[in-house]
């Protein structure tokens, strides 16, 4: 189920709030949320909704195992079986065409007869889902949780419908109390109720309005490419996935908040960033930490020689590429973002403070140019549209010319885009009197404001999932 459909915002949603509000009990609320997220996954997930309530119980069941025997061969024994198993279920449902088609590729000069492709279905929201099980049953094991057993709180955890689909990747130490003790108050659930509005606002209003520019151009043939066309390509995809996948991050967050839970941040303006180590301190930042804890510790971090680091680093973002889909043009963009990390490494790290406007847009260059690797489709479209962006494309005026994207609509979202990927708003916002009547009336008239002019986008467009629901 989107956030953004109707069904949702005006069925679901309420009749939810409804029946959650109806009782103080802890265990009814709980319960409730368990059944409304089995709801709101089936209804996009159909039978794969049992999957998913077959691993709630398996890691349920394995977490207690390994808590009852941490420190021993055999918690050793049941954690690795637990990830493991996590992880064959993920790798068979998506990655078993990538891995037979490239063994298939091998075929032909090793003379082995080429293997039919599986044709799995990728459950939605699957790699999501499995980092969080893959980090309740390693938490448990280091101590830094202890297992719940509550099979309807620890389903709760796995289940609950805001974080379900894209995140943020939650730890369970970060939200186990909230699970027994929460509390919603009028000041949190407005608090939350306008972060969603503005995370509705942000999918609806920038990012959807740009994806049309964006997919347009992308899939121009090559012989069509001008510069002028790659690079509003390009600038539109930049700000659609950010304003796409921070937007639902603000949607998930407020509707936690909403429900009294309190959801760690997700992005922190990467586009400012004056480093790409510092851009993936404020790109995905859940995704990010995961990483770090669960594999570049684990690797060895920084602990060894330089070179060490550098093959952790690279290995590490080769993980993250592939976890965001099974393709190659995903590897390299993983290996590419490493690559930077380790230059930037060599070339020493510089205080923030003083950083030049060119770092800033060093950043974005290297940021954009990723983003078509993990935009294309393939390699040779990904070097098609860099070759475009150099001038060197092969491109011929169309009937389609720059001018035709930019309508009015168009340049107003780029323009939007470009300002809200600052913090340049929140600031004046941040500035403002509480007790002035621009901030006591202001605030929910603009709030109102927001949410009926989505409403209206929602209703003229057509349907426009989040991008980050296929990973």
């Amino acid at each position: 189920m989107l956030f953004t459909e109707p069904s949702f915002l005006f069925l679901f949603l309420p009749i939810l709030l409804g029946l959650y509000f109806l009782f103080r009990s802890r265990e009814y609320r709980n319960v409730l949320l368990v059944c409304a997220s089995v709801i709101f996954y089936a209804k996009g997930g159909g039978t794969f909704t049992l999957l998913i309530l077959a691993s709630i119980v398996f890691n349920y069941g394995m977490a207690i195992g390994v808590d009852a025997r941490r420190g021993t061969r055999a918690g050793r024994s049941l954690l690795a079986c637990a990830v493991g198993v996590d992880l064959v279920v993920l790798a068979i449902l998506k990655y078993a065409d990538f891995i037979v088609r490239n063994v298939n590729v091998l075929a032909g000069p090793l003379g082995w007869h080429a293997m039919p492709l599986p044709r799995v279905l990728l459950p939605i929201g699957i790699s999501f889902f499995t980092f969080h099980a893959i980090s309740y049953v390693v938490d448990v094991y280091r101590r830094d949780a202890t297992a719940q057993k509550s099979p309807v709180e620890a389903a709760l955890y796995l289940l609950l419908f805001p974080q379900l689909i894209a995140g943020p990747i939650i730890r369970y130490r970060e939200i186990a109390d909230q699970l027994t003790h929460r509390q919603v108050t009028p000041a949190g659930f407005a608090a939350g109720a306008t972060r969603f509005v503005v995370g509705l606002a942000k999918k609806v209003l920038i990012a959807n309005v740009v994806a049309i520019v964006a997919d347009a151009i992308f899939t121009m043939q090559p012989g069509e490419l001008t510069a002028a066309h790659a690079w509003l390509g390009v600038v539109s995809y930049t700000l659609q996935i950010y304003f796409d996948f921070s937007g639902y991050s603000d949607m998930a967050i407020g509707l936690g908040a909403m429900f009294g839970f309190r959801f760690p941040e997700n992005f922190n303006y990467p586009y400012i960033a004056s480093s790409v180590q510092d851009f993936w301190r404020r790109w995905h930042m859940s995704l990010s930490r995961w990483f770090r804890d669960y594999v570049y510790v684990p690797l060895g971090g920084n602990r060894g020689t330089p070179t060490r680091t550098y093959v952790n680093l690279v290995t590490v973002f080769f993980l993250c590429g592939l976890w965001h889909g099974a393709s190659w043009t995903f590897v390299v963009w993983g290996l590419y973002h490493g690559a930077f990390l380790v230059i930037e490494r060599l070339r020493g790290t510089r205080d923030p403070a003083t950083t030049s406007p060119l770092r800033h847009v060093y950043v974005l260059l290297v940021v954009m140019v990723g983003w078509v690797f993990f935009r294309a489709d393939s390699f040779a479209q990904a070097i098609a549209f860099l070759r475009a962006m150099a001038g060197f494309g092969a491109g011929e005026p169309t009937a389609l010319g720059v001018s035709w994207y930019l309508t009015p609509q168009t340049i107003l979202a780029l323009a939007l885009g470009c300002v809200g990927s600052t913090p340049w708003i929140v600031r004046k916002a941040r500035a403002l009197d509480p007790g002035a009547p621009l901030a006591a009336f202001g605030r929910p008239v603009l709030v109102a404001g927001l949410f009926a002019t989505s409403l209206l986008f929602i209703a003229a467009s057509s349907y426009n999932p989040f991008i980050y629901f296929k990973f």
